[in-house]
């Protein structure tokens, strides 16, 4: 007789792992339907199986994220199951198995079990704001509540898969210049490491006036070479007191104050941040959330704080009967003035859901293009900077060269 351990459910649903005696797996399953367990599972038993001390599906469900274009995928695939027929739980458990994600799929699995237990769509989903957004929650409710949850989900995971482009598009037209520099910044270090103590002797051996620029030099290198190590925790520490600063609250109001007045990018975030303010809204309002609440979840969409302010002023007002386009005309400074236009037209049509949409394709289309043509601005601003930082170490090593060529004359 072996020992085997199976695991399955009892009668009433609730799982169950039992180790037994048997001749072999066949007989397993008749003591597990002597006991009136359904068997998902059988292993033979290992008095020192490694499950047993690591639970390798929690280890994996902790350590993985769910990503934005696999959020997407099962909103999409979600609502076109439930649009075909098929029942939310039943779709969810065909998300589930699809799923290679050990995060999502236990996320949904416990939301197909609390959805079986009576619970809302939107109840089970809110209990993982970090995966589901105010803005998901918000409109998987509107749907449920209007009978028009696939609709809801085709038009939200439209909405996500378009501002996850758009932000895609913004990342890759910085990652060349940022990839540049960091280059640059390394190759720099290892000069004055490296390269610079060398010329340094030669200089101080023919005991000649050093001009300004190369003495800065030689007494950048000497302070690296002599402190190697507290050189590099002070860029490291540099790097991340920059980080932490941008995360706090005065650090986060000046950069994105600085962002939206640059040349060339303060269009390209003025217009970034239209485009996910008529999209967030458009979809908000056109699955039937009240226009207060699509407001207030808007502002948390939107990462910019100079932004934030401006849909609060705008729920206050609208809340008090004054229109929403009016609050956004007045603030033609950070939202183009085609923005408060087409609201207006929007309010007076009845179609403001309508006219956000085309406001949001428009900003999204010029945002693609201004991203393509940064490119072009990018490069000969970077050959302005890498000649600029190149003459600078030139001038230095060639200037006291001359100045030794006069001392020999």
């Amino acid at each position: 007789m072996s020992k085997f351990t199976y695991t399955g459910k009892d009668k009433k649903g609730n799982k169950v792992t039992r180790t037994v005696s048997a001749a072999d797996r066949f007989a397993v399953y008749d003591i597990a339907r002597q006991n009136e367990h359904v068997v998902d599972k059988v292993q033979s038993y290992s008095r020192f199986h490694l499950k047993k001390f690591l639970n390798i599906e929690s280890i994996n469900y902790f350590i993985s994220r769910v990503k934005t274009d696999e959020l997407v995928m099962m909103t999409r695939n979600l609502g076109s199951m439930l649009e075909a027929g098929l029942p939310l739980s039943r779709a969810l458990s065909v998300i589930e198995r699809q799923s290679t994600n050990p995060r999502l799929k236990g996320i949904v699995k416990v939301v197909s079990e609390r959805i079986q237990m009576g619970d809302q769509f939107n109840e089970a989903l809110s209990q993982y704001p970090k995966v589901f957004s105010n803005l998901y929650v918000a409109m998987v409710r509107a749907g449920e509540e209007s009978g028009g949850l696939s609709e809801a989900l085709q038009t939200l995971g439209t909405q996500m898969e378009r501002s996850s482009n758009l932000k895609k598009r913004i990342k890759g037209a910085m990652i060349y210049p940022a990839i540049v520099i960091v280059i640059m910044i390394i190759i720099g270090v290892l000069m004055m490491i490296f390269v610079m103590p060398s010329i340094t002797d030669t200089f101080r051996s023919l005991e000649v006036d050093l001009p300004t620029t190369t003495t800065l030099l030689i007494a950048v290198s000497d302070f690296m070479v002599a402190n190697t190590l507290m050189t590099l925790v002070i860029m490291v520490g540099v790097v991340m007191g920059f980080i932490y600063f941008l995360r706090t609250k005065i650090g986060k109001f000046i950069f994105h104050w600085l962002i939206i007045r640059l040349p060339v990018i303060g269009t390209l975030t003025r217009e970034t941040n239209a485009a996910r303010t008529a999209r967030t809204l458009s979809s908000l309002l056109g699955s039937g959330v009240d226009v207060i609440l699509a407001l207030n979840i808007t502002k948390d969409v939107l990462q910019n704080v100079h932004y934030k302010p401006i849909l609060e002023e705008a729920a206050t007002r609208v809340e008090k009967g004054t229109a929403l386009s009016q609050t956004f005309v007045e603030h033609n400074k950070l939202y183009p003035i085609l923005v408060g236009e087409m609201i207006l037209v929007g309010e007076e049509t009845g179609q403001i859901s309508n006219m956000l949409e085309e406001l949001a394709t428009f900003y999204e289309n010029e945002v693609e293009r201004k991203t393509k043509d940064l490119s072009t601005i990018i490069e000969p601003l970077l050959m302005v900077v890498i000649g600029g930082t190149v003459g600078f170490f030139a001038l230095a090593m060639i200037a006291p060269i001359y100045s030794i060529s006069d001392s020999i004359g």
